[in-house]
């Protein structure tokens, strides 16, 4: 009897359930983001210092991930901060889950970890107390988390207490301290740590060069920089393209023109793995510029094409500041034609832009109005920097007339997309200041048509112009724009 009847409650019970689309919802509803969250959240809150954490943690069968975390992270900055941060450094171990630099760089303001540095020492001593378990992935996570806040003597403090805890650093471990203290100009420790990376049967790895290579080259110690280029090679790191880059990078900003070129022909010799790439050519070819050999420069420009590596338009551009800053003005226009010509560059209104801005920052406005018109004449697109820079300057000259008529020009071509806003009310208040006021008040009308404000600081001035030619209509329409 009692067997009928729990039977039949049970089917008339999942009749009920089963017809009920609510019960169906919470069956198939996912572990949501903040659901996961809010499960660790609770369990953060419970928690008391008699258990281990970490071994807690790992119960809740939560899909962790970097908004689960942040979310997490930011309730326990309130006034749980320690256990928010064990609850940080225990998510970077899980093995289906990794912290992104953007969530280091969060968890780092969120804790204000460059602020309370102590707080790293006191959860490894909290480890040690409650005997948790602590391994080189708890180390690393506390390492990277010093990286983000540039903390360099706490991470080397940090790197020091693996021992504590019977763990052997490995190579990434010192190269996150290496980096920092590189980073921070202290090379002489940087080195230590590196020599003392091979009293305990670790190799110094390609990123461990690299990063002593900069230190050196940031303080000035080229000659460190190359010892080191070379050593590297006999323990097996033969050099890439990053680690020449690097050298080459720290010649040319000591100003060491003729080794950058013995450097770029280095790689240039070796073969595929440290062939130059636009990157190491440009950097070369801005070094030039910038000390007024840009003429020179134009020779890398022919060993980049010689090697098969196009130039971009970073490159294209330091050449036309640097010819134009020397007053090579024809060698600009050549260069330009030249890269048209091989098929270097797939927009050539580009570099004729950039060609007209360097023109008017050396103060050479009349060749820069020629090459504008020529271009347009030609119909090459000028960009929104040629544009707005060139008509700002024609009417800073006292030329609204000329900078309206350049303005219709650009009208005609349908380039008008390439002008800012704010030019509108450059012309305007220019043409009503040198007395063109029946080429103003129809341009003030266009902008009403097209719904383009009015800019500061040329509100009041536009104002009173129109009020004065009585236009009061056009006053509040213009005004009203955008409001």
């Amino acid at each position: 009897m009692a067997v009928y009847s729990i039977s039949r409650f049970l089917s008339s019970s999942s009749s009920y359930l089963f017809k009920n689309p609510r019960f169906l919802l919470t069956l198939r509803r996912p572990i949501t983001t903040a659901s996961a969250a809010e499960n660790y959240w609770n369990l953060l809150q419970k928690y008391g210092s008699e258990s281990n954490l970490e071994r807690t943690l790992g119960k809740i069968r939560a899909k962790l991930d970097s908004s689960c975390v942040e979310q997490v992270l930011r309730r326990c900055s309130v006034n749980r901060t320690l256990l928010g941060l064990r609850f940080f450094i225990w998510a970077g171990q899980q093995s289906d889950y990794r912290h992104s630099t953007l969530i280091y760089s969060k968890a780092c303001k969120l804790v204000e970890i460059d602020r309370r540095p102590q707080y790293l020492y006191d959860i490894l001593r909290t480890y040690r107390i409650e005997g948790c378990l602590v391994s080189v992935k708890t180390f690393k996570v506390i390492l990277n988390l010093c990286r983000e806040a540039k903390l360099a003597e706490e991470a080397l403090g940090v790197l020091r207490k693996m021992a504590e805890f019977d763990c052997r650093p490995d190579t990434t471990s010192y190269n996150v301290v290496i980096r920092l203290f590189s980073e921070k100009g202290d090379m002489d420790l940087a080195m230590g740590l590196m020599k003392e990376m091979a009293l305990i049967d670790l190799y110094p790895d390609m990123i461990t060069y690299v990063l002593m290579i900069k230190g050196f080259c940031n303080v000035g110690r080229l000659d460190d920089a190359c010892g080191l280029f070379k050593v590297m090679t006999g323990h097996g790191c033969f050099p890439n393209v990053v680690a020449y880059s690097a050298l080459l990078d720290g010649v040319c900003k000591s100003g060491s023109l003729e080794r950058a070129l013995e450097l770029l022909g280095e790689m240039e010799k070796e073969g595929d793995n440290p062939t130059p790439n636009v990157v190491t050519y440009t950097s070369v070819i801005q070094s030039f510029c910038g000390n007024g050999r840009s003429m020179e420069a134009l020779s890398i420009l022919d060993r980049m094409g010689a090697h098969g590596c196009p130039p971009n338009r970073v490159t294209i551009s330091t050449l036309i500041k640097g010819l134009c800053v020397e007053g090579s003005i024809l060698e600009a226009y050549k260069l330009i034609d030249k890269v048209i010509v091989d098929g270097s560059v797939l927009n050539s209104g580009f570099y004729y832009s950039s060609f007209v801005v360097c023109l008017l920052r050396i103060k050479n406005m009349e060749e820069a109005e020629k090459l504008f018109r020529r271009m347009l004449a030609s119909g090459v697109k000028p960009n929104g920097l040629a544009c707005n820079s060139l008509i700002k300057e024609i009417c800073s000259e006292g030329r609204a007339l000329d900078g309206f008529g350049l303005y219709r020009e650009l009208e005609k071509m349908e380039f008008l997309a390439s002008v800012d806003t704010d030019i509108y009310s450059v012309l305007l208040v220019g043409l009503f200041q040198q007395g063109h006021l029946s080429e103003a008040s129809k341009f003030a009308s266009v902008m009403v048509e097209r719904g383009v404000p009015l800019k500061t600081p040329y509100v009041d001035s536009i104002v009173d112009h129109l009020k004065k030619s009585g236009q009061k209509d056009l006053v509040s329409r213009l005004t009203n724009i955008g409001g």
